[in-house]
């Protein structure tokens, strides 16, 4: 909670009995958005809502980004109001993916089909039996702690 600290300091007389929206890009993990909210209520805030401009990231990326393996992810396998209860937050509000992809398809009509596998699990190239498994493995955090330790 140091480094979020060091980057927001929430004004206590913005915060103090207000509703308060915090909007964040995506939310992956839930580590941050979890110690933003709570910063929030310490700050006075009523109630707090949170919204994310991504849907909600239920599903690793297997095509180059470095990201938690799928039981690192806060959404993966969790209704919504699990992950606000997760959150500690009064509403989560995530961005729907179709209208994400309207909304980027409106700037370039021409646009057919995108890669949304970490929002909706649909992987163009498709996976073999046991990928998942592999992966978490090799790119979970307790993998990583291994072999930095190793």
């Amino acid at each position: 909670m140091k480094s979020v600290r060091r980057k927001l300091n929430p004004i206590h007389l913005e915060f103090r009995n207000r509703v308060v929206l915090l909007v964040d890009d995506s939310i992956v993990r839930g580590t941050t958005s979890q110690q933003i909210v709570q910063m929030a209520r310490d700050a006075g805030a009523r109630k707090v809502y949170l919204t994310s401009a991504a849907p909600p990231v239920r599903h690793p990326n297997i095509y180059g980004i470095d990201m938690p393996s799928a039981d690192e992810l806060i959404a993966h396998g969790r209704s919504i109001e699990e992950i606000e209860k997760e959150l500690g937050c009064d509403w989560l509000i995530y961005h729907d993916l179709e209208d994400l992809e309207a909304a980027v398809r409106e700037g370039n009509p021409d646009l057919e089909r995108f890669d949304s596998s970490c929002f909706d699990g649909d992987y163009v190239t498709g996976i073999e039996p046991g990928y998942f498994e592999r992966i978490q493995q090799m790119r979970s955090d307790e993998a990583k702690r291994r072999r930095r330790a190793s």
